[in-house]
């Protein structure tokens, strides 16, 4: 009778694990959706052109939805603790879509930052607060792997939604119907991820999976740290200033990218939306590409690496100028740098700290990410508007990338207080 309970486990297990990958699914539309926010650039143009603005004042659109984004993480990722995904997915698939289509009616800036800003900034921290919990909860046996293929949806949501909203939707029907249009979009493809992001039963883990010794440099804990347990390891701190300071740069390019192709004479809009493209496919790869590396050769030593090709990358990427081939290659290397942060970031925490509180734990962590996105598109913004180039953002963003790498050569896998 025992051995018929425990085979029946098994195949339990292992058929659970058969359909875990539709979690992946559920991710990558929510996350493909929510990542329009990387597309902002191409909505900078026409607005400037239509109200006036200057750039500093459209970047801050861009700050407020990051640091909103970040803010609500940490409440988003308790309630996912406590309530699971589904609820918390489909209330940031409302808000952003919402978001999105009251921006059609956009007359004032104030207007904008909150619409865009604030509701947008809001769904994303509920949309994106679920998928990396559920993933590393489906996915200890290839959690840096999942976690990427999950949140690569993040950064191709602007390789998919950047171009069509340029090149189509903007010429075609005009800034504020192409918002209305992608509001209904985002609704139909949020609603769809939400009903597939669901956590796995109770001490679920995939059938034939053995963990890593606590010695190899890709074990996670077998301790379960409270939130207040994670702010007494040192690893914590320098994780996040490293997170801070090292995804700065990406956020400077990221929130600039359009208005910088063309400050050096990529005059061409087809030119300049392909420069979307190869970045969101830089941040996708990274996302997807350096998680399933971590899996192999450890969070910490990926996060080290890219981060140092990130610091070398951000002046070449200025100095590339009008070369579109060279311009492309080094967009595409700085992105990547960019979407491994948010991917093994999140990898790490689970493996650091835990499971059960991982929500909550991963959206302390992510606050380094609201940061940045204060950081990043002022760099971008104001330095444009005191030097009419961006030479000093991009050298500014290396010097941020290089104190970021010391932080995270200083870190070191957390012991449980």
């Amino acid at each position: 009778m025992a051995l018929a309970t425990a085979n029946a486990q098994s195949v339990e297990i292992g058929s659970t694990g058969l359909n875990r990958w539709w979690r992946v699914v559920g991710g990558l539309m929510m996350n493909i959706a929510l990542g329009t926010l990387y597309a902002w650039s191409v909505f900078v143009a026409p607005l400037e052109k239509e109200f006036g603005w200057k750039r500093a004042q459209t970047s801050n659109v861009f700050t407020i939805a990051v640091v909103v984004f970040a803010l609500t993480f940490i409440v988003a990722g308790r309630l996912q603790d406590k309530f699971g995904p589904f609820w918390v997915s489909l209330t940031g698939g409302v808000l952003v879509s919402l978001g999105f289509f009251l921006c059609a009616f956009t007359n004032s800036l104030m207007y904008l930052y909150i619409c865009f800003g604030v509701i947008g900034g809001l769904g994303n921290g509920f949309g994106y607060a679920t998928p990396i919990p559920v993933m590393a909860k489906w996915f200890p046996d290839k959690r840096g792997l999942a976690v990427g293929l999950a949140v690569a949806g993040y950064g191709a949501g602007s390789a998919l939604f950047g171009p069509l909203a340029n090149l189509k939707l903007i010429p075609a029907y005009g800034v504020h119907t192409t918002f209305m249009i992608l509001g209904a979009i985002f609704l139909v493809m949020t609603v769809i991820g939400a009903f597939l992001l669901k956590n796995p039963p109770a001490g679920y883990k995939p059938a034939g999976w053995t963990p890593a010794p606590p010695s190899a440099k890709t074990s996670a804990t077998t301790q379960e740290f409270t939130p207040s347990e994670v702010l007494r390891t040192p690893a914590f701190y320098f994780m996040w200033i490293a997170y801070a300071l090292g995804t700065s740069a990406g956020l400077m390019v990221i929130s600039q990218l359009v208005p910088f192709a063309k400050s050096v004479h990529i005059s061409s809009a087809a030119l300049a939306t392909m420069g979307l493209v190869v970045g969101a496919a830089g941040n996708a790869s990274g996302r997807i590409l350096s998680g399933w590396m971590s899996d192999a050769m450890g969070r910490l030593n990926v996060l080290r690496l890219m981060i140092g090709i990130s610091m070398i990358s951000m002046p070449l990427l200025y100095l590339a100028g009008g070369n579109v081939s060279l311009l492309y290659v080094m967009v595409f290397i700085v992105y990547w740098c960019y979407g491994t942060q948010l991917s093994v970031n999140g990898s790490a925490t689970a493996d650091f700290w835990g499971t059960k509180n991982a929500g909550i734990n991963y959206g302390m962590l992510f606050t380094a990410w609201g940061v940045a996105g204060i950081i990043g598109p002022r760099i971008g913004g104001v330095l444009f508007d005191k030097y009419h180039n961006y030479q000093m953002a991009f050298y500014t963003a290396a010097v941020l990338a290089a104190v970021a790498l010391v932080a995270e050569l200083l870190a070191r896998r957390p012991k449980h207080v």
